[in-house]
């Protein structure tokens, strides 16, 4: 397993405020607006369950397969072209600011960890840039 994480992103709401909306997926809704326009016909989700198709990879669903109130959302792909498990870590900096890290486990053959080990890299750090910029209210 090849292990990606994410650089510590600072998030401006309490950490309950940020578990509360990263381990129910129907709060995507609010952030739809955030989703570039090309994705939006492939993007979909309830409590449990997200999908999206993300060019030149294809269709990627997560299932979240732990919540570890009020720090750690853990998701597990339902349908990749490569399996992995992704999750997202929340904690208290102050009573009304946390800290957030995206990690992704991925088992990436050895020929391949050369090629996509750069883009996995970027995409978890994207994935938390924007996770750290929703407003949890």
């Amino acid at each position: 397993m090849t292990k990606f994480e994410s650089s510590i992103k600072q998030v401006p709401y309490s950490q309950e405020a940020v578990y509360r909306n990263i381990s129910d997926l129907s709060n995507l809704g609010r952030v739809r607006d955030r989703v570039p326009e090309d994705k939006l016909e492939s993007f979909s989700f309830d409590a449990d369950t997200v999908s999206v198709s993300v060019p030149p990879v294809g269709k990627i669903t997560l299932h979240i397969i732990e919540r570890e109130e009020p720090k750690c959302v853990k998701f597990e792909t339902v349908e990749s072209p490569m399996p992995f498990n992704l999750w997202i870590q929340v904690l208290p900096v102050t009573e009304e600011s946390s800290k957030m890290k995206v990690t992704v486990k991925a088992d990436i053959p050895l020929m391949l960890r050369g090629m996509v080990s750069g883009p996995i890299q970027d995409g978890v750090e994207k994935i938390a840039e924007a996770l750290a910029q929703v407003p949890y209210l």
